[in-house]
């Protein structure tokens, strides 16, 4: 901070402002009126009781678009989306509750009827009869349900590797229902005692980023890092969501049921799955037939969060659908 309280030069520009001949207006006021904004707007909403943030990235007259993201991630993972949709979509771009800026659920309650609830509330805040949808991984297991609720709202629909456990994997984790009980209980207990990791830099958060995914870029790492982590008060950095998102709860519809909903789902759907994913392609298991209209489409050389890995290849697919 400067001697007399303004930011330095390179933040704010102190210098008066000069006329080139033949104007009647400064320079940067004549410039300013002419630049482009370049980023969005940060706007939130409630939903019993929480405010939730979301991003909007204007053109409101344009017919509206949702892009959610997923688990342990934030909206701004999409700004490279939405900056190539916007000129023809209304992006909004919300974070779920316990991630991002949204606020973090003072029960821990993250089960997926109150992130549907939180979804359907969004919708009905904007007041949109109907909205297209673009939703990765946990994103996509809520939006699928939303879908299936309410397949009127919704014109169409990507999931990107959005349908939760396979039926295989759901059949080896069946538990009898204490068993279930007393395993939640714990991780309750255990979520309680367990800080937020703290990293003593930006850097070193970044560092982790990389870790967790070598196909990202290390411009789309740092972005991702940027936005996803929050200086503490002894200015070390932890991600914005919150340690208890890691207890699932014991209790959630059935197979037959969540495959019921999917079944419902009348719009044109695109599914998307990355070939080096940790999770099996709904071809193999019979998952891709439950839906009325869907189409898969399957990318090399991309994994779980494919639409950073395969950025080109992705937008190309979800421009032709859109």
């Amino acid at each position: 901070m400067a001697p007399d309280g303004l930011p330095p030069r390179s933040i704010f520009c102190r210098a008066k402002l000069s006329l080139a001949p033949g104007l009647t207006e400064p320079r940067t006021a004549r410039n300013a009126r002419h630049m482009k904004i370049l980023g969005p707007t940060s706007n939130s909403f409630i939903s019993q009781r929480l405010k939730l943030h979301y991003v909007d990235w204007g053109n409101p007259d344009a017919p509206p678009l949702i892009l959610q993201h997923g688990g342990r991630d934030h909206c701004r993972s999409w700004d490279w989306v939405a900056e190539e949709l916007r000129d023809d979509w209304h992006v909004i771009c919300p974070d779920l509750r316990g991630h991002g800026d949204s606020a973090w659920s003072a029960d821990g309650n993250y089960s997926f009827n109150a992130y549907v609830y939180d979804f359907a509330q969004l919708v009905h805040a904007l007041g949109y009869d109907q909205v297209s949808i673009v939703a990765h991984s946990l994103g996509g297991n809520i939006t699928a349900r939303f879908a299936g609720l309410y397949p009127h709202k919704v014109a169409k629909y990507v999931n990107i590797e959005g349908l939760g456990l396979t039926p295989q994997d759901l059949h080896e984790r069946a538990l009898p229902m204490p068993d279930l009980f007393r395993e939640w209980i714990d991780k309750k207990r255990n979520a309680a005692a367990r800080a937020p990791r703290r990293y003593p830099t930006l850097e070193a958060a970044y560092r982790r980023m990389i870790e967790e995914n070598d196909y990202l870029t290390e411009e789309q790492a740092r972005h991702l890092t940027v936005h996803g982590a929050s200086r503490n008060e002894d200015g070390t950095f932890s991600w914005k969501f919150d340690p208890y998102l890691n207890v699932w709860p014991f209790s959630d519809l059935t197979p037959e049921q969540i495959q019921a909903l999917w079944a419902s789902i009348a719009c044109p759907t695109l599914l998307l799955w990355g070939k080096d994913s940790f999770f099996p392609s709904p071809a193999q298991d019979g998952r891709l037939s439950h839906f009325q209209q869907a189409r898969l489409v399957e990318f090399e050389n991309a994994g779980h969060w494919l639409h950073h890995d395969q950025f080109g290849r992705f937008m190309g697919e979800l421009r032709a659908f859109l």
